[in-house]
């Protein structure tokens, strides 16, 4: 008997849902594997160091997924020092133990052979990402690339390219890592500078990264892990167009020179149209600090096929190792890619902040043997807080367990207790150098809109700060020089089209503006992202309330959680 339409109608839905699902299951797929920490000699500069890595690779093991994949990592920690591994960008909905800083969302893998599974989604995120040991120095040498494609049913926002080249630049130290900082907080100060750059963990300049052929274009996923440097990129007689930021896409934007802070990722489209030969990419430091003298570079060749191994390679024109006008020109000129011409920027705004930060003193602590008593110890600090570690319990287990007593206060304040000249000359604010020490977290309602003005000091120097935020991408809605001024600076808010990031560089003595949702529970972390300050507290923690829905929910820990 024939039915109903209505009901045929009804059947008919079901079941092309159905086969949606199914599709869109087949198209997912486990990403799995094991990563075993443990210690690796290594050839470098002419002389043996024996480093902490992964899989017996440096760097290590690149992770491929796409958009609705699952990653799943065994960490088995064989090394001699504590573990945790951070998915630099992976924004964690529902998987916050999965985030890795220490002290924060777990306590670390013990050495010796502690283990951990991190599992979680890809969900809506495409682009160059990366991964890194958070916790003491150690990832220095301890990082990989984490590359997110487009599912299959999709593609790039522009033309694929010919072929793609993943750019890891680090540094390297002719020494224990953990001796290095060691020194540092013995001492009260920064630390030692590393002895070179590094490209895909190499510092023999003359290595081939990329063959290529004239007439096609080439992806770069350029990726900063270096530990203290902010670096320009360039390659001779090339120019870029610069597609994505922080796995968020952007505008085209074309530039002869990239610019990349710490934990910052660029992915950028080569046309290979110069004249076939060999030429040279360089990475260099960028050093904002006035009276900076590092000034390092490393380079590695790009080959075209058909060339004359006889020629000599170019090598490009490098900006000034301090030029801040170019590095500034570079991050004011990205605006982010608006797929169907609507502005996704929340208008909106719940909560505003004031957040100064930069470096101060603290009086030295007692184990500081090299410590100056009279004029005390360097410490990073956010709204004159300067951020310390808990030492029994993660930040996000406390939060669990609803009893944050003993390891945190919702005292963080919006704003900071004192206004003077923030980005004055380095000394002017002397009289506001002192911080104190503390556990604060500023608490938000699940939903609401948060918008941080992120206000640079120069108490002791101005210096370029790169802020890596956990759990969130962020609308960059305006930065520049000089101390934020509300009135004249608010008329300047990109809220139509501004680029999205995990880390923003903040110019020197400058200001930078950003807004995001707080949409995903659980304990974020905002640090800094050179390295040799976060354990000195500059860092500050956002504490994100469960939302109204099951999807909204922060679920418990793993089994294998890692204990204190």
């Amino acid at each position: 008997m024939a039915q109903p339409r209505p009901l045929l109608l009804l059947r008919l839905a079901f079941a092309l849902c159905f086969l949606l699902i199914r599709c869109m299951l087949a198209d997912a797929a486990i990403v799995e594997h094991t990563f075993n920490v443990g210690n690796l000699t290594v050839e470098r500069l002419g002389r043996s160091q024996v480093i902490t890595a992964v899989n017996g690779q440096f760097p290590g093991p690149k992770i491929e997924a796409r958009d609705g994949d699952t990653v799943v990592v065994h960490v088995v920690n064989n090394s001699p020092y504590n573990m945790s591994i951070h998915w630099h960008g992976i924004l964690q909905r529902q998987s916050s133990w999965a985030d890795g800083p220490n002290m924060v969302s777990q306590c670390p893998i013990r050495p010796g052979g502690g283990r951990y599974t991190y599992r979680f989604n890809i969900t809506g995120q495409e682009g160059t990402l990366w991964w890194h040991a958070h916790v003491s120095f150690l990832r220095a040498t301890v990082y990989g690339a984490l590359l997110l494609r487009p599912a299959p049913a999709e593609g790039y926002p522009f033309d694929k390219p010919h072929r793609e080249a993943t750019i890891l630049l680090g540094e390297w130290w002719n020494a224990s890592v953990v001796d290095v900082e060691r020194q540092a907080l013995l001492a009260g100060g920064a630390p030692n500078n590393s002895v070179a750059l590094t490209i895909n963990g190499l510092v023999d300049g003359d290595h081939q990264l990329l063959a290529v052929e004239r007439g096609r274009t080439y992806l770069l996923r350029i990726v900063n892990a270096a530990l203290n440097y902010q670096l320009f990129f360039k390659v001779a007689a090339h120019s870029f167009t610069v597609v994505a930021a922080d796995a968020c896409y952007t505008d085209p934007y074309h530039t002869d020179v990239i610019v990349v802070a710490p934990g910052q990722t660029v992915d950028a489209l080569m046309r290979a149209d110069a004249h076939p030969g060999r030429y040279y990419m360089a990475a260099q430091v960028y050093q904002s600090l006035a009276n900076a003298t590092y000034s390092a570079t490393a380079t590695a060749l790009i080959t075209y096929y058909h060339q004359d191994d006889a020629t000599p390679p170019e090598m490009p024109s490098m900006p000034a190792f301090n030029d801040s006008a170019t590095a500034e020109r570079f991050y004011a000129g990205l605006t982010g890619l608006l797929r169907d011409s609507t502005p996704t920027v929340p208008l909106h705004v719940d909560t505003r902040m004031l957040v100064t930060f930069g470096l101060g003193v603290t009086p030295c602590a007692p184990e500081q043997t090299l410590c100056n008593r009279t004029l005390g110890s360097v410490a990073g600090s956010m709204n004159n807080v300067s951020f310390q570690f808990p030492a029994a319990m993660s930040l996000l287990e406390a939060h669990m367990r609803g009893d944050p007593d003993g390891v945190y206060t919702r005292e963080f304040p919006d704003r900071p207790p004192v206004m003077f000249d923030f980005s004055g000359e380095a000394g002017a604010g002397a009289a506001f150098a002192f911080t104190s020490k503390g556990t604060k977290v500023k608490a938000l309602r699940y939903g609401e809109t948060v918008e941080v003005v992120l206000q640079n000091t120069a108490i002791l120097g101005a210096e370029n700060h790169p802020l890596h935020l956990h759990g969130f991408n962020f609308y960059v809605l305006a930065q520049g020089a000089g101390n934020f001024n509300a009135h004249r600076h608010v008329r300047a808010y990109n809220l139509v089209n501004p680029h999205q990031r995990n880390t923003v560089a903040v110019p020197t003595g400058g200001w930078a503006v950003i807004r995001f949702t707080a949409d995903n529970p659980g304990v974020w972390i905002m640090h800094c992202h050179l390295d040799s300050h976060l354990p000195f507290g500059l860092a500050m923690i956002f504490e994100v309330d469960d939302g109204p829905t099951p999807d909204a929910v922060l679920p418990p820990p793993p089994p294998d959680y890692p204990r204190c």
